[in-house]
Order: C-alpha cells, then structure tokens, then sequence
C-alpha cells in the first residue's frame, strides 16, 4: 500500500510540473524555418554582430530559440524550466538600452542560454528531477546566471538531468526521458542530457553543465556537440544544487555546451576566473593562448580497461589523420598498465563510501530508476558476503581479474579506508603526470569517448562501466573539450574478425556490451549517430584544450556538425 501510495504522490507531482511546463511553452510562436531558421544557424559572434548592426534585436533572436527550444522539447522531452516572460524581458531592456547607447552589453549580448537543470534562478524550481524538491523555488540566482547576464546573455529555459545525476542516461520520474536528437531510441547521455539535446536539435545557442564523471562530455559526444570540462577552480558551481552535497573526493566542473569551438570560446571569456560567492574559483581570467604554428598530439585508441569499438577507434583515427594532414606530429601513447582499472576502482570506492545514503536521502517517494541499479542498488542492497562470492566467480570462471576488482570497490567504507583511496587518487594523478606528461612531450592527447559512442535507452542498467572512459580525467582533474568527428556507418564500423583479434582488457565488460543480443552495439541501428573524440590537457591549461580543440576542429574540416547541423542531416535523411 505504501508503495503505491508513493508512486501516486511521484506521479500527482510530475503531472503538475509537466502541465505547468506544456502551458508556459504555448507561448512561444510555432516553429518557422523561414522566419527563424537563420536566427538559430547562427554562431554567438553573428548573433551579436547582426545585433550591433541593427539587423536583429535581441527580442528577435529570443523568439526565435523558443520557438526552437519548444520543437526541441516535442522530439526530445529536454526542457524542465521555463522561463519565458522573464527572459523576454530581459532581451526587451537589452533593445532599450542598446537603442540609447548603441553599445553592446557585452560579448554575448542577446543570445539565449539554457542552464541544466540544477543551476538556480530566483522564483524558479531546481528539482533536478525529484519530486520531494518540487516547489522549493529558489530566493537567490547562481554566479553563472548573474556572470553571463552581465555579459549579455538572456537565461531562458533550464533542462533535464537523470535521476541522482549519477548515471549517463537521462530519465527521472518528474520530468520522463529525454531521448537523443537523432534517435529516440538511444540516449542523450548525462547527466547533462537535456543540454544536450537542446543545443543539438538548436534550441539554444549556448548552455551550461556540469562534470563529476563525464556529465558535459557524454551529451556533447551522444548529441554530435561541442563542450569543455574545466579544470576545478575556473568556473564557478555557486547557486547549483547537487546530489552529492559534500563530497569533495571528486570534484565538479562546471563548462560549457555549444555548437562550435568559437561559442565556447566566447562564453568561457566571460566565465573562467569570474569574482564571484564561489571561494574555490581562482582568481585567474580567460588567459589567451600562445599556440605554435606545428603543435604534438598524443593520442590512443585502446585505454587497457576496455576495448573501443570499431567508431571509437574510427573517430581517433580521423582526427590524427585530419592533424597530420595540416602537418602537426601526432604520436601514440601507450596508457600506463592496469590505469584506466585502478582509476574505475577508485572513482566507486569514493563515490560509494557512505553506501550511496547521500544519493538516496533525495528520493523520498520516487522509485529508483534502473539506470542507477548496477552501482547504487546493488552497493546498498547486496551483502558483502555475496559480493565476495559474485568477485571469486567472475576470477576464477570467467578470467577476469578487471571485472572482479570492480565488483568489490563499490561498498561502504571507513573514514580510514575512504582516506587510504584519496591517497590512492593522488598517487594515480601523480603517476599520469610522470608516465604521459613527461614521457611524451604533447601539447594535448587525442583520446576515445565511450567505448561504445552510443547507448540505447535503459543500457545504462548493463553498460556503466564505461564511464572510467571519460571519468578518470575528473580524478586526475585536468581540462577536457568534445569534438564531435564523424558518424556511425553500418558499412565500415559493425564488429569484424580483426577487431576481435585485438587485445582485450575486462573480457566480461566485453562480452556483455558487444554481445549482439544486447543492442548496445548496433550499427545498424546507430547508423548516422554521431561519434566524437576528447582532447585531454594540463591542469589548468583550459585556454590551451579550447585552442587544441580548435586546431582539431579546422584541421577535419566541413562536416555534419554545427549550427543547423540536425536540419541538414533530417533532410538529408529524407532526400531533400
């Protein structure tokens, strides 16, 4: 009885908040190609030049992106907050005073910028998609929100994240699943999912994220968009609720979203090192690069944890081919023994240390989705007993020392013990920095997304142990940018005998997300999703990653991404 009555109370919330959401997006215009289609192709610097000129005014562009961001919410469910009046209010005192001064408020002056969902505007709900957090509306507005309207810019909605914030789905009980721009089939990623999808289908120009383990990066690479995770300290997470209040063991970045290398640009200008209430933001501004003429790229394929499939692989490829051909040196490293492993074990051991209690004191009445079961229901519920039992199976039937090791490593642990994996972290951090950095003399590492660039709604539940992927570069803390390359194609990137002859690591992670009964790895089904790469940097050097990323960006050339990128692949898709 309890738990239906629990449901039910999930349920009376979310109806409420979607039909408050269905009845404030009616007030944007019907989506038009023709009166809003160049407004939304448009880069940042041609929106505020367009406005500077007189051409556009910052009403315009606003309407515009609604009326996009609600064709954007119909195909993928991405919008949670709307803030509509408020932002057209905003861009009507933008036009007063533009139309006095004829000066621009600042470098983003009229563009439209959506936030992920836990960023907090006065008078607006961050729910982060629990129930038990609706109508908890915020008295105060994030340092982002306050920074970047100082610059110009005009918050105008917020977007959808996966339950905890912990998984890279996106699908919570308030708000539903928001599905991938070009497949509603497959996932957006999170937890920054809803960015994701906004800013891939082009309803906004520019959003706002955050990363603990991949959560900017795995949208960006599953949506074909760009984004940056910062070094810890650039940018500020002030005014942004969280599910993991108090976890310092991994520290979260907050970035940017965008359509392009230049918009990230642009906005990270604005942001990196801003005075703020953040004490943790280094006092440190947008510093602009000296970038040589011929760089070095490092770059791999194969991380020893897991082995990318054939489009992972692919996509790497490409880049050092598209760098090589504008004559920069790329060189392949070869990933320390056992790293990416250790690096998994640490990343759960710390997370998991309080028994996920943290994660689950926000669900109140809301049932746990199946995107967190394989670490926080099985760490919560299953006896160690057991685990022991599961590990010694998966060593001794199934050969698989990487596997095992994992099963163990997400328990509840002592103040000791979780102080013995920090220095474990710091240990690791350590080794990166002598084995890659002073090995191998690179200006950035070219490195693979998730072994497989995809993921079907509800694999999470099966495939989460690809995260250390993108989440061993949160505990070495370094900056991070996503470069989408290329797209799935059935013809070249389907499993072959040759790519089973390559060196494996967890062969039971293998066997379970290239088993083709699962569908996690399905070319045909994946066919003209896009595929994309990181590009891995120095501490504290994000104004470099952003310029490395920018090199790589010109180097592969016109291609399928950008702004208007998803109307030019739908038509293409229909023969237009």
């Amino acid at each position: 009885m309890g738990g239906v009555f629990s449901q039910s109370k999930t349920q009376a919330a979310a109806e409420k908040k979607q039909h408050v959401r269905e009845k404030l997006l009616q007030s944007a215009e019907p989506w038009d190609e023709q009166k809003f289609g160049q407004i939304t192709r448009a880069k940042v610097a041609e929106i505020t030049s367009r406005i500077e000129a007189g051409e556009w005014t910052a009403s315009q562009v606003l309407e515009a992106f609604m009326s996009r961001a609600v064709y954007a919410q119909q195909r993928s469910n991405c919008v949670t907050e709307v803030m509509f009046e408020q932002a057209r209010q905003r861009a009507k005192e933008l036009d007063v005073e533009f139309s006095k001064t004829g000066k621009l408020k600042g470098p983003l002056h009229g563009v439209p910028m959506s936030f992920k969902d836990q960023f907090d505007f006065v008078g607006v709900d961050s729910t982060v998609g629990y129930s038990q957090w609706v109508g908890n509306q915020s008295t105060v507005e994030c340092d982002l929100g306050i920074q970047l309207s100082a610059a110009g810019a005009i918050p105008f909605v917020k977007t959808n994240v996966p339950q905890t914030m912990f998984n890279f789905e996106c699908r919570n009980p308030l708000w539903g699943t928001t599905t991938n721009p070009y497949s509603q089939r497959h996932s957006c990623g999170g937890s920054s999912g809803g960015e994701g999808a906004l800013i891939g289908l082009d309803g906004s120009p520019l959003g706002i994220g955050t990363d603990i383990g991949g959560s900017l990066r795995f949208p960006a690479l599953f949506c074909g968009i760009y984004s940056l995770k910062p070094t810890f300290g650039r940018v500020s997470s002030s005014g942004s609720r969280s599910s993991t209040a108090g976890f310092e063991g991994i520290r979260v970045s907050t970035g940017p979203m965008a359509r392009s290398v230049d918009d990230l640009i642009v906005s990270s200008k604005v942001m990196l090192g801003a005075e703020g209430s953040d004490p943790n933001v280094a006092p440190v501004p947008y510093r602009e690069p000296n970038v040589a003429k011929k760089l070095t790229f490092g770059y791999y394929t194969f991380d020893g944890f897991i082995k990318s499939s054939p489009a992972a692989q692919r996509a790497v490829q490409e880049a050092v081919d598209a760098l090589r051909s504008k004559d920069h040196e790329c060189v392949e490293i070869k990933i320390p023994p056992g790293f990416f492993g250790e690096s998994c074990q640490i990343v759960l051991g710390l997370t998991a240390a309080d028994g996920y209690q943290g994660l689950q004191s926000h669900l109140g009445p809301d049932p746990l989705d199946q995107a967190n079961w394989l670490t926080i229901k099985t760490t919560s519920t299953l006896p160690g007993f057991v685990k022991r039992i599961i590990s010694w199976v998966v060593q001794v039937v199934y050969r698989d020392a990487f596997a095992a090791t994992i099963v163990l490593a997400a328990r509840r642990r002592s103040f000791y013990e979780y102080k013995e994996l920090v220095v474990r972290r710091n240990a690791l951090v350590e080794r990166w920095r002598k084995e890659i950095w002073e090995r191998y003399p690179v200006d950035a590492i070219i490195a693979p997304g998730p072994a497989s660039p995809q993921v079907i709604n509800g694999g999470c539940k099966t495939v989460m142990p690809m995260a250390p992927a993108l989440a061993t570069f949160n505990l070495l803390d370094v900056p991070v940018g996503i470069v989408p390359v290329t797209r799935i194609r059935d013809d070249i990137d389907a499993l072959t005998p040759e790519w089973r002859a390559q060196q494996s690591g967890s062969t039971l992670i293998e066997q379970v997300l290239y088993n083709p009964k699962s569908g996690n790895y399905d070319t045909k089904d994946m066919q003209g999703l896009p595929v994309g790469v990181q590009v891995v940097g120095k501490k504290w050097e994000d104004e470099k990653v952003l310029a490395m990323m920018g090199v790589l960006d010109d180097a592969l050339g016109l291609r399928s991404f950008g702004p208007g990128a998803f109307s030019a692949f739908q038509n293409q898709a229909l023969g237009l």
